[in-house]
This record gives structure tokens, C-alpha cells and sequence, in this order.
């Protein structure tokens, strides 16, 4: 949870620096820049947030059994996919940036400042691709605090940096959007050789040990890796597929105000996403671990405690984001409208915030049991037949204000709640059949 209160302060002070850059125009453009570029980042990371959580199960499942080699396989294996998938993204992305952009319906004065912001992001997650997997490696071994130091110090080069090459601080050139996106490959440059020093002194049979020759080797355990994480690439595919869908039915029936509240909400309140995720991470290694040990109901168990502890942190969360919406606006920009725009946004996905805690951690007990199929059966049904459709109907039949357009987002964690919550207690989810052992 440290790590991520971190990479999410990043995000918001990123946004806070970047709404100051308002020129006559006001804060909208710059900060409708971030968005687009951040949604179609986005795309790359989750998908790598993917291959991550396949390492993480399966070495937490090889450690609970006692097998480190098939742990220390499983890391080379996830590295291996890890880096190929960011190499097909990136390159396509780097190549065709302005045409992504305009696909989503960025104005032409977004797109200036839009695709050099996103090419730079684009390089960053080439370096993502190794240091999300050795993270997952290190959760695996019940080891989060090394990460969380880790991006301790990433955020500090990175809001050192923005502050430097933004503002043109220290006899820097002012390089504004530019030099956010060159401070995220400069701090991200320095997470990975964190991360490097760290696993090189690992004893050479641990779980955890690099090997470089078997980055280039035939691995028995890519097979594995692919198995597992294509599910969950197709989910992120899919997740990502639809909040960009959502984000073009912003862009063109609401326009770039809608975009640039909606880029600043999602920032604002991904702070009580935090219990979610932390819990889910922690559930898939202690559930991958337990069933590795063949203890299904220890499994169980720790399933509804993380599910528990995320409601019940969700709960106060919400309310401090739902009682200071407008103040915490008032920090990212002083254009009124942007602050008038993003009010209702915030309360009504604040609203949702218990039923997303629930199912980000119930979608972690199944990762952690190997199953990435029935959490990308519930984003399917949340994204592409509720929300989405839902939100085209609003925008384009019934031409509603885009208030209605925020209700859609409840509505979809509540499916994906409904669906992770039904396969959870069945239970099926702990024969482990998603790893094969």
C-alpha cells in the first residue's frame, strides 16, 4: 500500500505541476494532453501489470512448495514475455502516436503537446518491462518492502526532475509537458538499476536469483508464464479497449473539458484504489503460497480477510474524497471550470469505490490460485456490456449531461463484484488448476 500511496502522489503532483502550465486557454489542454497520453500508456502497463502477477503466482506457488528453481525459471520465463510484449506496444505506439490520438479524438492543439509527452512515456515502459516483473519477484518472496524503498526513491527523482525540467528551475530549460515525460524516463532509469543492485545480491540458488543466460535460453517455464498471463493480458486488452472507448465517448460528445476533469478525478481518487490493490497483491502471494503448500482452506480464509479489510478501509476513503472534492480540485488547477466539471465526477465514482475495493481483491485470490480467466470474464461484462454501452446510449440517444456518463462507471464494479464474488464462494477457484504444479 506504501508503494502504492507513492506512485500515486507521483501521478497527482505530476497533474499538479502540469495544471499550472494553464496558458490563455486555460488548464484544459495541458491537462487533456496527460490524459490521452496516460489512457494509451496505460494500454502498455497494465498489460506488463499482467505478466507480473503470472510471476507472482506462479513463484509464489513454487516457493510455498519449496521449489526454488522452478521459481528462479518462472522469473526468467515472465522477463522474457515481458520484454517481447513491450517491444510490439511500444514500437507501434512510438511510430503512430499522432494517429492513436487523433483515433481517440484529441483536438489538434492536444495532439502538439499530447505525442512527444506519449512517445517519452512510451520509452519509459521498455524499462517498466523488467522492473514490474522483478517487483512481482520480490512480492512473491514475501519481500514488498524492498519495492516500496525503491519507489521511494522514484518518486523523489521523478518530482525533482518535473520540477526541474518543467519549470526550467536551476538554470534548466523550461522544457514544460516535455520535461515530465523526459523526469519519468530519467526516474524510471533509476528504479531498474535499483532494482538490479538488489537481486544481484541474492544467493545465487535463491527464488529470486537473476541468471542472465537464462533470459536467452529455452525455458521450461515460458509456456507456463504465456498460459497464465494471456487471460490476464486479454483482461487488461479488454479493460483498457473500453475505458478508451469511454474515454473517445468523453472526447467527442462532451469535448475536452469532460476529458480533462475525467483525467484529474481518476488521479484524485485512485488513492482509495490503494487498499484494493494492496490487498489483492497481498492475497495472490499468501493465497498462491497456501495452495502451493496444498492448504485450500487457509486459501479460503485469507480470501475473505483481504476482502474484508479492503471494504471496511474503502469506507472512510470515500467519504474524505467525497467531502473535500472541490479543495482537492482547487490543488490541480484555478480554472473554474475544470474544478465545476470534475465535482460530480468525483462523487459519483467515490460511490463505487466499495464494490472496486472488493473485486480487485477477490480477482487477487483467483490470480493467486493461477485462474486469470474469471477475472477477465467479469471485465468483459463490466467494460463491454455495461459500461460502454451504456455510456454510448447516454451520450448519443438520450444526450443526458455527463454526469450520467460517471454513473456507468458504478454500474460496472458492481457486475465485476457480482460475478468475482459468486465464483469466490463457490470455491472451484482453489482445485489449482490454473498453475499445473
Amino acid at each position: 500500500m506504501a508503494s502504492q500511496i507513492l506512485v500515486n502522489l507521483t501521478g497527482l503532483i505530476d497533474r499538479m505541476m502540469i495544471g499550472r502550465l494553464a496558458a490563455e486557454g486555460g488548464a484544459a489542454i495541458p491537462l487533456a494532453a496527460v490524459g490521452y497520453a496516460t489512457q494509451i500508456f496505460n494500454f502498455v502497463q497494465t498489460t506488463l501489470f499482467s505478466v507480473g502477477l503470472a510471476c507472482l503466482a506462479l513463484m509464489a506457488r513454487s516457493i510455498g512448495s519449496g521449489d526454488a528453481t522452478r521459481a528462479r525459471h518462472a522469473l526468467a520465463g515472465s522477463l522474457q514475455v515481458s520484454v517481447v510484449l513491450t517491444l510490439v506496444y511500444s514500437s507501434a505506439l512510438f511510430v503512430f502516436s499522432e494517429e492513436v490520438l487523433r483515433a481517440l479524438g484529441a483536438v489538434d492543439e492536444v495532439v502538439v503537446v499530447a505525442a512527444p509527452y506519449l512517445e517519452l512515456t512510451v520509452l519509459a515502459a521498455l524499462m517498466l518491462a523488467f522492473t514490474l516483473v522483478f517487483e512481482s519477484a520480490l512480492r512473491a518472496d514475501r519481500d514488498p518492502r524492498t519495492p516500496m524503498w525503491i519507489a521511494a526513491v522514484v518518486t523523489v527523482a521523478k518530482l525533482s526532475g518535473n520540477a526541474i525540467l518543467i519549470f526550467g528551475l536551476f538554470g534548466a530549460p523550461r522544457l514544460e509537458l516535455w520535461g515530465a515525460g523526459l523526469a519519468t524516463v530519467l526516474s524510471q532509469a533509476i528504479g531498474l538499476l535499483l532494482f538490479l543492485a538488489v537481486l544481484r545480491r541474492r544467493p545465487r540458488d535463491g527464488a529470486t536469483t537473476i541468471r542472465w543466460r537464462e533470459l536467452f535460453a529455452p525455458n521450461p517455464m515460458t509456456r507456463e508464464v504465456i498460459r497464465i498471463a494471456v487471460p490476464g493480458v486479454a483482461e487488461r486488452v479488454v479493460l483498457n479497449l473500453g475505458l478508451l472507448s469511454y474515454f473517445a465517448v468523453l472526447s467527442r460528445w462532451y469535448g475536452t473539458l469532460a476529458v480533462a476533469a475525467y483525467t484529474v478525478g481518476v488521479s484524485l481518487l485512485s488513492f482509495s484504489w490503494i487498499p484494493g490493490t494492496g490487498f489483492a497483491q497481498a492475497c495472490s502471494t499468501l493465497v498462491g503460497q497456501a495452495l502451493g503448500a496444498d492448504e485450500r482452506e487457509t486459501a479460503m480464509r485469507l480470501g475473505r480477510r483481504a476482502v474484508g479489510l479492503a471494504f471496511w478501509t474503502s469506507i472512510p476513503l470515500a467519504l474524505f474524497f467525497v467531502w473535500m472534492r472541490r479543495p482537492l480540485a482547487a490543488l490541480f488547477t484555478d480554472d473554474v471550470a475544470v474544478i465545476g466539471a470534475l465535482a460530480p465526477f468525483m462523487l459519483t465514482l467515490a460511490i463505487g469505490q466499495p464494490f472496486l475495493q472488493i473485486h480487485f481483491t477477490l480477482g487477487g485470490a483467483h490470480r493467486g490460485a493461477g485462474d486469470t480467466v474469471t477475472p477477465l470474464v467479469a471485465a468483459m461484462i463490466g467494460n463491454w456490456l455495461i459500461r460502454l454501452p451504456a455510456a454510448i446510449a447516454i451520450a448519443a440517444w438520450l444526450e443526458a449531461d455527463v454526469v450520467w456518463i460517471w454513473v456507468t462507471l458504478i454500474l460496472d464494479h458492481i457486475a465485476r463484484t457480482l460475478w468475482l464474488g459468486a465464483s469466490f464462494l463457490r470455491g472451484k477457484w482453489r482445485d489449482g488448476r490454473g498453475i499445473a504444479v
